[in-house]
């Protein structure tokens, strides 16, 4: 950034410098810094979006070449908004800007766009690291995510009340130690090491906005929504915000969308390509025109639409009955649009069309899992019509049941082509794009109780669901460092109907056997529904597997524990 600035003059007289790069014919992208940086924060995206846009950046008041307010009043957030949309329409009188907020530029941003006069002049919002202070001030109050969610937040917030101790941050700031302090901060998550061009100014001036804002916003905080279309970015290892606090906004705005990605607080310096690939894909599909999904929340769905799957982009295979279907009614019960995948046609649409009554903007598609080029196929459809997933649950299976010597080959042939290799196959169609996303996705893989207790009778299924959990475990750890989670969901019995499509081998009569393992099922009485619910609580913190029954969980202990016993059970005939 070494062109001049242009200078607007804000409502209150400041003097905000304004930089301005790129297609002067493209959509305006206005973007907001934080603190204690300045508008030199956004060098590397800018250049990453410059060919493509019309980039705007300005001092915010107090920082870089921008005047500062004698009076502390003069940093309330208010007053920040009305920056924003000054200088808004000094640079695009005639057509709205879509923002770009990082920290505080995103805690502005926010206010702005939450402001209803506002509303026509801002196209979209996305902000990164930064929510809005009322919102916060709700979340923290009602505590929504559980009381253990605000206790870490409080942990990483501890700096706010350092930063209104008068006189003690000063100190630190002139006397160097803050900024070591910080450049040990920036460089968690992959941070950057290159030196920010900071001035002692920048720090000093934006103390005001912590005392002006944050006790006033967290303890009275008010009801701000908007129709603006709003992205939030959270990278998976930010120092100082947990990501319940940004997609708890889902229940304040109408458009939203929530996404994770693999860095630390200031990934805008250090990773600009995947932030560049969000926003880019963002704003491309708001400037097409095409429609977008609004949501009109009752107060019920309000609450749980902002969770941690609020605004995120679901694929779920095996979706149009049993475990596939209560998954994808549960996330989108809390605000995930989901993309239903099944080889049944039928069953995948009404999965959509209901999930589509919770959040719009679901979907659906007839795909056999087993075939590999036609997940390959449903990943470049998923990621062209509604882009890349958040998080991808490969659930779709069968049922062989009967002893090893009655079993087929054929049989063989068909769990492991659905079981196993329907499981590859998702894996390796869409872990390239939640890599190629700069990470933050989720992959969370269906196997079985029957992994780890073995059975005469399930030798086949057990032998896949095996092979899954394995898979998983080893595919964790290979992706762990490219951002990307990996969980095995190891259900039990489940009262699914897995059975009626099962194939029985040498148990006798095939409609007697079912009627038999049915009624096993119908006894434990552990609905789908109710295992949809453990499994998406589950996953949200990021756990390696999964066991959801308590048969489950009692399996999973004697297979590290006591594997003789589980062993000298496979010998006993199961009470069928």
């Amino acid at each position: 950034m070494t062109a001049a600035p242009l200078y607007v003059t804000a409502t209150d007289g400041q003097r905000l410098a304004v930089y301005t790069e790129g297609r002067a014919d493209a959509p305006t992208l206005l973007l907001v810094h934080g603190y204690p940086d300045n508008a030199t924060v956004w060098d590397a995206l800018a250049e990453e979006l410059s060919g493509t846009y019309r980039i705007v950046r300005y001092d915010v008041r107090g920082a870089g070449r921008s005047t500062a307010p004698d009076r502390r009043s003069g940093y309330l957030v208010d007053q920040l908004g009305e920056d924003l949309l000054t200088v808004a329409d000094a640079v695009s009188p005639d057509r709205p800007v879509h923002v770009v907020g990082h920290d505080w530029g995103a805690i502005q941003a926010w206010h702005a766009v939450t402001e209803p006069a506002y509303a026509e002049r801002l196209a979209s919002l996305t902000a990164v690291s930064g929510p809005n202070l009322d919102h916060a001030g709700h979340w923290l109050q009602k505590a929504p995510d559980g009381v253990r969610n605000v206790l870490r937040q409080f942990v990483r917030s501890t700096y706010i009340g350092f930063f209104s101790t008068p006189g003690v941050p000063e100190a630190a700031w002139l006397s160097g130690i803050g900024g070591l302090a910080l450049s040990g901060l920036e460089r968690i998550g992959g941070g950057p090491h290159e030196r920010a061009r900071r001035s002692t100014r920048d720090y000093l001036n934006g103390l005001e906005l912590y005392r002006a804002n944050m006790l006033r916003r967290f303890t009275r905080p008010v009801e701000r929504r908007t129709s603006v279309p709003v992205q939030a970015l959270a990278p998976t290892h930010d120092a100082f915000m947990i990501d319940q606090v940004q997609s708890n906004a889902g229940r304040w705005a109408e458009d939203f969308r929530f996404h994770r990605f693999q860095g630390g607080h200031w990934s805008v310096r250090s990773r600009p390509v995947p932030i560049a690939a969000r926003i880019r894909a963002f704003v491309d599909e708001i400037e097409s025109g095409a429609p977008r999904p609004r949501r009109a929340l009752t107060a019920q769905q309000a609450r749980r639409h902002g969770g941690a799957f609020a605004g995120q982009l679901a694929v779920v295979t095996g979706a149009g009955s049993g475990i596939g279907r209560a998954v994808s009614f549960e996330l989108a019960e809390r605000g995930t649009r989901v993309i239903a995948v099944d080889i049944d046609e039928d069953a995948a649409s009404r999965t959509a069309y209901l999930c589509g009554h919770l959040t719009p903007g679901s979907d659906f598609r007839k795909v056999d899992v087993g075939d590999a080029e036609a997940m390959e196929k449903l990943a470049a459809w998923v990621r062209s019509e509604h882009g890349v997933p958040d998080l991808v649950v490969n659930n779709a299976g069968i049922g062989v049941a009967g002893p090893f010597l009655e079993t087929s080959e054929r049989d063989w042939d068909r769990v492991v082509r659905v079981n196993l290799w329907g499981v590859v196959n998702g894996c390796r169609a869409f872990a390239p794009l939640l890599v190629d996303a700069g990470g933050g996705g989720r992959i969370v893989n269906t196997a079985s109780a029957a992994a780890f207790i073995p059975s005469r009778v399930f030798g086949p299924y057990a032998t896949t669901k095996a092979a899954v959990l394995m898979l998983s475990r080893t595919l964790r750890g290979e992706l762990a460092g490219r951002g990307v989670s990996v969980t095995a969901v190891c259900p039990g019995l489940i009262n699914t109907g897995i059975i009626d499509n099962a194939h029985l081998s040498g148990m006798g009569k095939e409609t007697a056997a079912k009627k038999r393992l049915n009624r096993l099922y119908r006894l434990r009485g552990y609905t789908p529904e109710k295992a949809a619910t453990r499994i998406v609580n589950a996953i949200e913190n990021d756990p390696e597997i999964v066991p959801v029954t308590a048969e489950a969980h009692l399996g999973l202990a004697l297979s590290r524990f006591a594997p003789k016993a589980l062993s000298r059970g496979a010998r006993l005939a199961p009470p069928l």
